[in-house]
């Protein structure tokens, strides 16, 4: 169940829907020592900042997913269309994920079956989205029955049921590229919903279509998506208690099956950011990369993050599962790709990593901000990977 977020200290003020407060723009918030603190605008996104990391959000899923639609697609910079998502249905965005990457490099916003919320009414302001030719000229994709603001022109996926509209998602991305997919991702939404939040990265990243199965079960929907293809190579992301060995065997009949798992959901989303097969998945193994942050409690803010694994620093999830702590697979995970310089590599040729800190303060802490911000830090060694264009003085 998705848990509701108080209002962090760090966002509190009139801007805190993207209103603003008047004519001098938005407030500004000081919070005792910390940096200045700037809430979310339809022109920009800023929260708290280190030197090393970028927090994106503020107190729902809605203002979280408008941060990053607005930190990727600034002024000048607009997408084509806007995926706007039912915020009730975490499958569903984590399958819409897959048309925030290319060709159509959607922004993806969360609406509502009743109404849309001010933060992503005014994201869509910002945005102006232009309208796909590939979607008839749509601006705004409604999926899951989310409502959108009659001022755009929008288009409604088709589809029945769950299951169903995520391979409506998979028909639209076949649409766009002019090609069945080889690769398909698979995933269970709401037995460990935690285990697939990183696959919303993965098919963002790499074009690749997310369908949805059971822990026990595949929907005749997935069935009937995955016997058009042909054969494809499923990737199932979460370990048996997320998808059964059952589920594996039945799904051995559409095509070659591989399980990327790990034993806790911070672990899982380590495991898909060093994973790589035949050029795909991320394979990162050493510095000089982006890194998005969600909270499991708060796993909407995954999918809202996927549009960060498509440009700037191309940021696969790590998956916290504590507003307050750093769990030990992710530390050890940034110390072994952590930049280093030497005696003979100067720092400001070194290799770097960033990351994006996706929610407010109640999802991911100032503290453990702080902690991940260290654990980006390059430091001093012995030895050290410059960046690759360096040439050392006498080389």
């Amino acid at each position: 169940m998705l848990r509701p977020r108080l209002l962090p200290l760090l966002f509190l003020g009139c801007a805190v829907l993207f209103s603003g407060c008047g004519k001098g723009g938005p407030k500004v918030v000081h919070t005792g020592g910390l940096n200045p603190v700037a809430p979310i605008a339809p022109a920009g996104a800023a929260g708290q900042v280190t030197k090393n990391t970028t927090r994106l959000g503020g107190s729902s899923p809605a203002e979280d997913a408008a941060a990053v639609a607005t930190a990727v697609h600034p002024p000048g910079q607009p997408p084509e269309t806007v995926v706007l998502v039912n915020q009730s249905d975490l499958g569903l965005a984590l399958a819409a994920s897959v048309l925030v990457g290319q060709p159509l490099n959607a922004a993806l916003l969360y609406s509502e079956a009743g109404g849309v919320p001010a933060p992503t009414e005014a994201a869509l302001k910002g945005l102006s989205p232009s309208g796909a030719k590939a979607l008839e000229g749509a601006q705004i994709l409604t999926v899951g029955g989310a409502a959108a603001p009659s001022s755009y022109k929008a288009r409604s996926l088709p589809g029945t049921g769950e299951a169903g509209q995520a391979a409506s998602l998979l028909k639209v991305q076949e649409g766009l590229t002019g090609t069945a997919p080889k690769r398909v991702l698979v995933v269970d939404a709401k037995t460990e919903p935690a285990y697939a939040l990183p696959a919303a990265a993965l098919a963002a990243g790499f074009g690749t279509p997310i369908l949805l199965v059971e822990r026990n079960g595949v929907p005749q929907a997935t069935a009937e998506a995955l016997a058009a293809l042909h054969h494809p190579k499923i990737y199932v992301i979460g370990p048996p208690k997320a998808v059964s060995e059952a589920v594996l065997r039945r799904l051995a009949g559409f095509g070659s099956v591989k399980r990327i798992a790990a034993e806790t959901p911070a672990e899982q989303s380590v495991t898909v950011s060093r994973f790589s097969e035949e050029g795909f998945g991320f394979g990162i193994l050493e510095p000089g990369h982006g890194l998005a942050f969600v909270d499991d409690r708060d796993p909407l803010d995954a999918p809202a993050a996927a549009a960060l694994a498509t440009a700037g620093d191309f940021a696969p999830t790590l998956v916290l599962e504590s507003p307050s702590t750093v769990p030990q697979p992710i530390v050890t995970y940034l110390e072994d790709i952590r930049g280093a310089y030497s005696n003979t590599v100067p720092p400001y040729r070194s290799l770097y990593n960033h990351g994006w800190i996706v929610g407010g303060a109640e999802a991911i802490s100032l503290a453990v901000q702080d902690r991940i911000d260290g654990l980006l830090e390059i430091t001093k060694r012995a030895t050290a990977t410059p960046s690759p264009a360096y040439a050392p003085e006498g080389g």
